[in-house]
């Protein structure tokens, strides 16, 4: 909770124009799937516990700019932003 009441937006959405386009269907905030990424690393979660802190860890959510509703996501989504980062397609059950 520091991090984001001390440096606001740490990953911006600006830094991930090249391999997420802002053309096309709207898409979960790349930066905000960013931070969830340094969260999961730093709390040595899984994908499937990553996003699942997001839906009901408080501290997750005022990291992200969350509202308290916010419904989340599902954890495929952090193994494809991890894939799509490498600049690769990601493998059917890469995310199991």
């Amino acid at each position: 909770m520091l991090v984001r009441d001390r440096l606001d937006v740490l990953l911006g959405d600006e830094e991930f124009a090249d391999p997420f386009p802002a053309d096309g269907r709207p898409g979960l905030s790349p930066g905000q799937l960013a931070m969830v990424s340094v969260l999961q690393f730093a709390g040595n979660l899984s994908d499937r516990a990553a996003a699942d802190a997001v839906r009901t860890r408080i501290g997750f959510k005022h990291a992200l700019g969350l509202e308290l509703e916010d419904p989340g996501f599902d954890d495929p989504v952090l193994c494809e932003f991890r894939a799509r980062l490498a600049g690769v397609m990601p493998q059917t059950g890469c995310c199991g």
